[in-house]
């Protein structure tokens, strides 16, 4: 029997992207093929090229699907990929929402062309993913269909993402979101510039790659903390485990959130949870019982509750424990990436009748 192909649209070289296409070919059987757009978005006039690129990327895509013939497009983010698949003529599409609403940035003057193009990519998709129950406010917000939509995360490879014991003696943290401003890595610098003030040892290793990398590195040399600050850049996602399993708290401070696989990987590799405090976490931290919640952009807060973290050490044990077993419950890749692939399976069967029924009516009738 000849296996199904999947066409990918998103950047590939994401750990979510690596994840979701890993679990289909393991579990769905599934060929892949990947397209995405060459001009990276790092300046203005890359920006402006990217556009470009963007604006003839339909003919690109339906040039791939006349070649390749696929089974099926899958997509991440509503507003981008999501809507060029939902351009690209194919007769199953699934789109996945990255964020809590993909409508970013929020004051941006392209917003009513963003929901506009987010309305129609909904309205065109078979399968809507949602990774997290965040997820689904803004999609009924927005009129979609609800029973088009999957809520499920994707899950963390726990024989990869596995359990270690700190012993450390001091706070061993890690962040491992993109070097974006909404990320807010200026603040958790600043937040541990006030504890080198207080003469609390710490490490801090910042991972990934992203616009504000000179600007964090200065940053760092201007508070003072350099010595004990570690930018990696952007490392292959199999490096990331040890890196998680050598720390002992986990920081996040995004001003917006969908549902962070960060988190899970985070959780998976027993490192305490300080967080910022939006619905996107909230659905998965409660202060002070499973992590730390913290005021966006409030570095003297989470300067104390670093603190706090830190010196509770039965409090953040058990919370570690019960983290664990949430993500080992509810986020297991090898169960979720089953079902998702199951679903699309499913789909593409269901869609494949309906094609042949509208190509051949008559035969269907008589049939």
């Amino acid at each position: 029997m000849k296996k199904r192909k999947i066409l990918f649209l998103g950047e590939s070289y994401r750990a979510d992207a690596i994840t979701w296409m890993k679990g289909l070919k393991e579990f769905g059987d599934f060929d892949m093929i990947t397209w995405e757009l060459q001009t990276p978005n790092n300046s203005k006039l890359n920006r402006f090229r990217r556009i470009a690129e963007y604006f003839f990327a339909p003919f690109a895509i339906r040039k791939i699907i006349r070649k390749e013939k696929p089974d099926m497009v899958i997509a991440e983010r509503t507003t981008s990929y999501g809507f060029l698949a939902a351009l690209s003529g194919a007769k199953t599409i699934a789109i996945a929402q990255q964020g809590r609403t993909d409508l970013w940035p929020e004051g941006s003057i392209l917003l009513p062309f963003k929901k506009f193009i987010q309305k129609y990519a909904f309205k065109k998709a078979h399968l809507i993913h949602a990774w997290g129950p965040v997820m689904t406010i803004s999609m009924k917000e927005r009129g979609v269909d609800m029973n088009k939509v999957l809520v499920l995360p994707k899950g963390i490879d726990f024989s990869v993402f596995t359990p270690s014991i700190s012993n450390a003696t001091r706070i061993e943290a890690i962040v491992t979101r993109s070097l974006q401003p909404e990320y807010r890595h200026d603040s958790i610098l600043k937040a541990f510039s006030i504890l080198n003030q207080k003469g609390i040892d710490f490490s801090l290793t910042i991972v990934g790659d992203g616009t504000r990398l000179s600007f964090l590195k200065d940053l760092a040399k201007d508070l003072q903390i350099e010595n004990k600050v570690c930018f990696t850049g952007r490392i292959p996602n199999t490096e990331l485990p040890k890196l998680l399993q050598q720390s002992n708290i986990y920081i996040s401070m995004p001003i917006t959130e969908g549902v962070s696989a960060s988190l899970f990987e985070a959780m998976a590799c027993n490192c305490y949870p300080v967080v910022s405090d939006i619905p996107g976490n909230q659905s998965w931290i409660t202060h002070r019982e499973n992590g730390q919640l913290i005021e966006i952009d409030n570095f003297e807060m989470l300067a104390e509750e670093l603190i706090w973290s830190f010196n509770n050490v039965e409090s953040r044990n058990n919370a570690i424990l019960q983290n664990r077993k949430f993500v080992e419950e509810n986020a297991n890749y090898n169960i979720n990436m089953k079902i998702i692939a199951d679903k699309y399976h499913e789909l593409s069967d269901l869609r494949n009748k309906i094609n042949r029924k509208e190509r051949n009516p008559d035969n269907e009738h008589k049939a």
